[in-house]
């Protein structure tokens, strides 16, 4: 098997080291109040903490990133980001939304559902800070939920993967067996098998459990793709965050092999320029809309709450056309989008 690339790898190293700043004779509730006032006249600080793989993983982390940027740039003011590990405990996740919310950074914004659990403990000491959560619902008055409809984009992905397979066989990779990735494969089997009933589809996950290393292990993803496309699929969709860079390498190393992208327009990441000729499609979730929507509107002194869900009709998830690789089947993905948007088709969540 070939060496896969360290792409990756220096995304994950960059990502920012833990840093807690307390004010000496401030209580935690003093210091929420004083971040949500400095916020409401503009001097906004926004402190993130990604999920494994961090910012220049050119998928998942990097979509949340996009939207932390524009804030930035729209708004000025103060971003503090930190990255899980995939070693994580529940009490690291914690301690690190919580150093984030003592340091008055506010909103702070937990990218990925393994912080769903130590949000809702973080969200009730900290209730004068806004909570961001990405993937999942906590129920806390005062954290913002931002759901998507993987599902939708996912099925259309499907229906892309069945109109180019020559092989009559295309692959699922997923980075976790986790209620959120089955979404992405439920979508996927689903558009697949709507298009073309007799195509078969090949799955496989990087990580079961608690483990969140299929997240982040490229070598992983190279093996799994490589594997699938030895057993004859010729379409690979990988929603694994960045053990999918190792995909898109393996499925490029094939003549005539087609992979499909995750989270952000991988055809467009400079650090995968090399493979770009192999990459069919991404399916996009706009993680920077939500993440810039909340930043917004705590910015503008009305933090958004409850739960905003970002659907394939309200453009929070898409496919994307780089590349030109799908205009020769755009009429029937516009199809395929139109059934979903007015309800005729009903995309499933589980497989």
């Amino acid at each position: 098997m070939r060496r896969v690339t360290k792409i990756a790898a220096a995304g994950i190293a960059s990502a920012a080291l833990a840093m807690s700043a307390t004010a000496c004779g401030s209580t935690s509730a003093d210091k929420a109040k004083d971040s949500a006032s400095s916020s409401a006249k503009g001097d906004v600080k926004v402190g993130v903490a990604y999920d494994v793989g961090g910012r220049g993983d050119h998928s998942f982390n990097d979509s949340a990133a996009r939207g932390m940027d524009k804030a930035k740039k729209e708004f000025g003011g103060e971003v503090k980001e930190l990255t899980a590990k995939t070693t994580d405990t529940e009490a690291d996740r914690l301690d690190r939304l919580s150093q984030l919310a003592e340091a008055g950074y506010n909103p702070v914004i937990g990218i990925g559902f393994t912080y769903a659990p130590s949000m809702e403990k973080a969200a009730k000491q900290y209730p004068d800070t806004t909570f961001g959560i990405v993937d999942a619902v906590v129920n806390a008055k005062n954290v913002d939920n931002m759901v998507f409809t993987e599902e939708q984009s996912s099925y259309l992905a499907g229906v892309a993967a069945a109109l180019k397979t020559k092989k009559k066989h295309v692959g699922f990779i997923g980075g976790q067996d986790s209620v959120l990735i089955k979404k992405f494969e439920a979508g996927y089997k689903q558009g697949v098998k709507d298009t073309k009933p007799g195509i078969k589809v090949d799955t496989q996950y990087l990580s079961h459990g608690s483990d969140t290393s299929g997240f982040a292990s490229p070598d992983k993803g190279q093996a799994a793709a490589q594997g699938m496309l030895d057993n004859g699929a010729d379409v690979i969709y990988t929603a694994a965050g960045s053990s999918g860079n190792g995909a898109i390498e393996a499925v490029h190393g094939v003549k005539g092999a087609w992979a499909i992208g995750v989270d952000s327009d991988q055809y467009e990441q400079p650090q995968l320029a090399q493979y770009k000729s192999a990459i069919l499609t991404s399916v996009v979730k706009n993680v920077d809309g939500g993440v810039y929507d909340l930043i917004k509107s705590v910015k503008d002194g009305a933090p958004l709450t409850g739960t905003q869900t970002y659907s394939l009709a309200k453009g929070g998830v898409s496919l994307t056309t780089s590349g030109g690789f799908i205009k020769d089947i755009q009429p029937q993905l516009d199809a395929a989008k139109k059934k979903i948007v007015d309800g005729t088709i009903k995309v499933a969540t589980t497989p």
